[in-house]
């Protein structure tokens, strides 16, 4: 199989130009008109064997932010005619939803979008359903792909079935930082006694190396993930998931049957710029726990679902989605409060922050399973269509000031 690369890529305004940076849900958003980590990754491709298409979906929380993106990502590709690409930006997600509702799938325009993280993988998925790919790679834009045989190594073994029989269409790899080593957490520091998030990671990371090279892991790695039809087909990301939709893609998928499998000897290096607030990358991870405990919760009364446990989950991230979650949220926000900066930030997190999460979570958690369910149906419309085919081939392209026109009706034999 020659799988489809997908790039996405989150943007946001310059700092002088509004408040947009704060409005976003992006740990790290590329400010417009600095493509230089996408342009490393871009060149870093271009030795890889076995490179087919590559597309790169623009994510930004505003539209002109991402219409201006767009443009710089097309200019950054003119320069590299060797590689296959399609830029997938606001005008074509406008088709896209109008194709949806063509179809009768307005009901899941919401889940397939350019404002969040598992909104704009789904797009890729989508993307993918509509070229007909057998397989897909997930590549994020702040890594640098350093093996020739890279996409190789993620086609190995996928699709295959494992020593117990069961089918291997979901696997993920793991990141090195700049020296080449794998990349880690770090020291919990006093004010997460309660929380140890970076401890419980970096014991999940210390498994990595241990045999067999392809295991069922709890660990997901967005930026290297390869995906099978099988499975990308009848699972999407959760677009309500404010941040970790890898690892969240991760219990959708055991919820949902299957698993996915961690290879010792997949990975690339990995180089995330620093997030501007660390309290509010600890609100968002607030956020992202409360919902993943409370989408455990709600599964349970759902049949057709594999119970996923916290347990099950060890040692990363099952402490952190068990009941217990509400108390450490506030107690570690307190904490941090009293030993460190942004103390203002994180006081709000524990006082106003956990209670909102929680009616988030309760509010929201059951939207994507509704949207799972229709999404295979999805997907198998959109297998190779015809009104799509020539705009995601690269065949044709939206005009931004044109966005007028319907699809014709096309009916099957």
């Amino acid at each position: 199989m020659q799988p489809t690369v997908i790039i996405p890529t989150f943007w946001t305004r310059r700092k002088s130009r509004g408040s947009e940076r704060s409005s976003t849900h992006f740990d790290h958003p590329t400010t417009v008109g600095d493509t230089a980590l996408l342009q490393a990754c871009l060149r870093s491709l271009e030795g890889v064997r076995g490179l087919g298409r590559v597309v790169i979906i623009v994510a930004a929380a505003g539209e002109n932010t991402a219409n201006s993106a767009e443009d710089s990502v097309r200019e950054l590709l003119d320069d590299m005619p060797g590689i296959d690409s399609f830029v997938f930006g606001p005008a074509a997600m406008g088709s896209l939803h109008r194709r949806f509702e063509q179809l009768e799938f307005a009901d899941v325009v919401d889940g397939v979008n350019l404002t969040s993280y598992g909104g704009a993988r789904n797009t890729g998925l989508v993307v993918a359903a509509v070229l007909g790919s057998e397989a897909i790679v997930f590549i994020d834009d702040d890594e640098i792909v350093d093996d020739p045989d890279y996409l190789l190594r993620a086609m190995e073994s996928l699709g295959e079935v494992d020593q117990k029989g069961r089918p291997m269409l979901a696997k993920t790899g793991f990141y090195r930082d700049t020296s080449g080593a794998c990349a880690t957490a770090g020291p919990t520091p006093w004010t997460d006694m309660f929380w140890r998030q970076n401890e419980y990671y970096d014991r999940a990371i210390g498994l990595v190396a241990k045999p067999p090279r392809l295991k069922p892991t709890t660990l997901g790695f967005g930026g290297c993930m390869a995906l099978h039809r099988d499975m990308y087909c009848n699972v999407p990301f959760d677009p309500w998931a404010i941040r970790g939709e890898d690892i969240d893609y991760v219990i959708d998928v055991r919820m949902h049957g299957g698993d996915m499998y961690l290879d010792s000897e997949w990975s690339l290096i990995h180089r995330p710029p620093a997030p501007g607030s660390q309290a509010q990358l600890f609100r968002h991870d607030v956020y992202r726990f409360i919902y993943m405990h409370r989408k455990l919760e709600f599964a349970k009364s759902q049949v057709d679902l594999r119970q996923v446990t916290p347990e099950s989950l060890m040692p990363y991230p099952g402490p952190l989605v068990d009941a217990s979650i509400g108390w450490r949220a506030r107690v570690t926000a307190l904490l941090r409060a009293l030993g460190g900066t942004e103390r203002g930030a994180y006081f709000k997190t524990a006082t106003k922050v956990v209670p909102e999460a929680q009616e988030y979570a309760r509010d929201t958690c059951e939207r994507y399973f509704a949207f799972q369910r229709r999404w295979p149906m999805l997907t198998d419309r959109l297998w190779k269509d015809i009104a799509l085919d020539s705009l995601f081939s690269g065949e044709r392209r939206v005009d931004r000031g044109a966005l007028t026109g319907r699809f014709p009706v096309i009916r099957a034999d």
